[in-house]
Formats: structure tokens, sequence, C-alpha cells
């Protein structure tokens, strides 16, 4: 009996995604007796527990053959084909062709070449891999995008991914009625940079044309959410759609980065602080009990503790909720690398400041939530989710995949009990 590849997936959504391509991809191809690390490359730090992950599996594997892929694959392809742990490294276009898994199972170091890692900014078309089913039991995935076309100075991820590609909406579309038929309740929307979608298509459609069609056109999806966003970017119709139907969850991640105008240039970000001042208070009053998430980097090149100062005001001025705070780490090939740094002290305590912002909002929110009634998605017989994302915790065992209309009575462990 042939053992079936091992999958690590490090980073983002649209990593686990494609990684559930991937073993669909190698157990049609054959693979076995594998270990698969799709990697990350967002920070250095994402790249260091890259390495060290890798030496733990080729300790823990000492047989397997250990192929490693993604978007630091993809960056720093000579990295991982120094390290003797590994052999073969693969980028992330040929992750998703099924010729790169059939020649890696008939035999990858003998016939294969054991790097192979091509110019991503070549690649025209949004990959075909489209997977039914990733997530929970209740909600599903469906990346709609991949790649960037900016180039804000301290990333380095539309070198791992390439430009902007958008899938077609009709074929976005076939996929979600193919989910709601296996009776999935929840559709997330994913991509790279997904306010681009359709940039690249016939006619230029925008996302919100994708929203307001796949709720048109799949009447039996209960709910829908988008997952981060650049709210410079949001269309007319995507805020029509934020104003009227209540289908389309009320909970977005801001793509904010800072709060202080000079570090968003530096940055080479499209918006101020005041744009997003501007469309929280839009989107709120458009719909109130909309709540917001956000990505804020502490410690970018030349940030001032002013400047900082600025990131933490904006917590509050955006009511945001849910923080993802990135510690900056510079990452070679980028302009901000060659900017002035900050002290490595400075950043960590930044960093630890702004999460416990984070906290303090996380906790006003959920108090807030105390005695309300709230449609809840069960993604376990004890634990769904609001549609503004809040963990409710149940004592009585529920049905999995079902919207229940529960009051919360209580908080316990930073989650609401119902």
């Amino acid at each position: 009996m042939t053992e079936a590849p091992k999958f690590t997936t490090l980073g983002c959504r649209l990593n686990a995604y494609e990684t559930e391509a991937m073993k669909a991809l190698s157990a049609e191809a054959g693979l076995s007796g594998a270990v698969v690390v799709n990697t990350c490359a967002v920070t250095a730090e994402a790249v260091r527990k890259a390495r060290q992950e890798i030496r733990r599996l080729r300790r823990e594997n000492p047989d397997a053959r250990l192929i490693v892929t993604g978007c630091a694959a993809q960056t720093e392809p000579e990295t991982f084909a120094a390290m003797t742990e590994v052999d073969a490294v693969i980028g992330n276009t040929e992750k998703m062709q099924p010729e790169t898994w059939k020649g890696l199972a008939a035999d990858f170091i003998g016939e294969v070449e054991r790097v192979q890692v091509d110019d991503i900014m070549s690649v025209k078309e949004t990959a075909g891999h489209l997977i039914d089913g990733f997530g929970t039991r209740s909600r599903a995935y469906v990346q709609v995008q991949n790649g960037c076309d900016h180039r804000c100075t301290f990333c380095i991820i539309p070198y791992g991914r390439g430009n902007s590609r958008s899938v077609a909406a009709g074929v976005v579309v076939d996929q979600i009625k193919r989910l709601v038929q296996s009776g999935y309740r929840e559709v997330v929307l994913t991509g790279v940079d997904l306010t681009s979608w359709g940039a690249d298509l016939p006619g230029e459609p925008s996302l919100g044309d994708l929203v307001m069609r796949i709720l048109k056109l799949v009447p039996d999806l209960p709910r829908l959410r988008i997952s981060s966003i650049d709210s410079i970017e949001v269309d007319p119709q995507l805020m029509e759609a934020i104003a009227t139907e209540r289908r389309l969850m009320p909970h977005l991640h801001l793509s904010l980065q800072h709060g202080d105008d000079l570090i968003l240039k530096r940055m080479k970000r499209r918006h101020l602080r005041d744009d997003a001042i501007a469309f929280v208070e839009e989107a709120q009053r458009l719909r109130p009990e909309m709540t917001f998430g956000a990505d804020i980097i502490a410690g970018f090149p030349t940030e001032t503790e002013a400047h900082f100062e600025n990131s933490l005001r904006l917590v509050d001025e955006c009511r945001l909720t849910w923080l993802h705070v990135f510690p900056y780490s510079p990452r070679k090939g980028t302009p901000a690398a060659r900017m002035p740094q900050v002290d490595g002290r400075a950043i960590k305590n930044r960093a630890a400041r702004l999460r416990a912002k984070g906290m303090d909002r996380v906790a006003a929110h959920l108090a807030a939530q105390v005695g309300r009634t709230h449609n809840i998605l069960m993604e376990n017989p004890h634990m769904g989710r609001t549609e503004q994302f809040a963990e409710v915790r149940f004592d009585v065992a529920q049905q999995e995949g079902e919207i229940l209309t529960a009051e919360v009575r209580s908080i316990e462990n930073a989650q609401l009990v119902a």
C-alpha cells in the first residue's frame, strides 16, 4: 500500500486553499512517500519558520522525498535548493500544474529538474484549480483572484504571486452553486488583492458586480463573505451590496497597514488615513451593524513614536475590532528594506501595544453583544459564528451547518455564550 503525501501549510488562507488543490493533483498523479511544505514569504520571520519546519519534517521523515513550494520557494528558490533536507523546489505556478505532479510521481530525483521555478510575472491566467469544499463543513473558501499589480514598498508578495489575475464570474458562480448543493451555508471569496478582481476580464467588471451576480444567481446561498479588501478600491456596486444585500455578511477586513499619512506614502499605499475613516463611516451608515478588522504594520522604517500613535488612534477612529498586527521585518529586494530601520526592541514594543489595543477592542465588541440576538452559523456542535464573525459557544450540542437564531447570554474566555 502506497503512502499518500503529507502536506504542511504555512501562511494565508489562499495557501491553505491551494494545498487542498495540490492534494488532489498529487493523488491523481499517484505521488507517494513524499512530504510537501507550502511556504509563506510575507515576512522574513515566515521564511525562517519555513526553514525550521523543513528541518523538523526531515528529522521526522528521514526516508521521505521532501518537496518545498509556495511563495518563499518562488521568491527565494536558491535558499531552499541549498538545504540538504530538500529534494525538490517547485514554484507557485508549477505547483498548480498536473504535469508537475506527474513528473514528481514518476521520478523527481532522476528525471525531473530539482528546481522548477519560472518567472511568475509572465503568468497571464489564473490557474484553473477550483476545489469544492475547503474550510469547515459549513463554510467554504473560493479563490476568485490571484496576484497583485501594486508595488507597496514593504511587500514581497507580488514577486511570489505574480500580477493580478481573475477567475471569470461564470466559473465562480458555477462553483458556488455546487457548494450550496453540497450543503455549504456560507462562502468566503478570497484572493491576494480581492478588490482588483475583474480588471483583467472583458468589460472590466468590479468586485461589487461579482458579489451582486453571485447573490442573484445563487438564491439558495444563505451567507456570502468577502475577505481582505483595499478600501480605496471599493466600487459603487459593492457599496450598494453592503446597503441592500442582507446575505452579504456585515464584516470586512481592511488592508490599512498604517495610520500615519507620511508612512502610508512611504509604503506606497494608495489611501490616506482620512480615506480609511471616511470609508468606515460610510459603510456603517449603510449597514450600522458592520464590523471591521484590519492589517496594521508596527515599526515600518522611519516610523517615529508620533507616527505610531497615529496607528493606535486609527484603531479607535475606524472602530476596528479584529486586528492582524505585523511587526515589520525587512524583505530583501523591497524598497523598504533599504530605508532607515527602526530598532527591533521598539518594533516589538509597538506591536505588543497594538495587539493590546486590539484585545481591548474585541472585549468591547463582545460586551456589546450580550443580550442581543444573532444569527449564528454552527461550525461544530458547540461553536458557531455571528454574522460579524464572533465566536459563540453553546453548552448544548447543535447541528453542524445549521443557522440558529439565539440570544447571547454572557462572555467566557473571550467567547460569546448563547
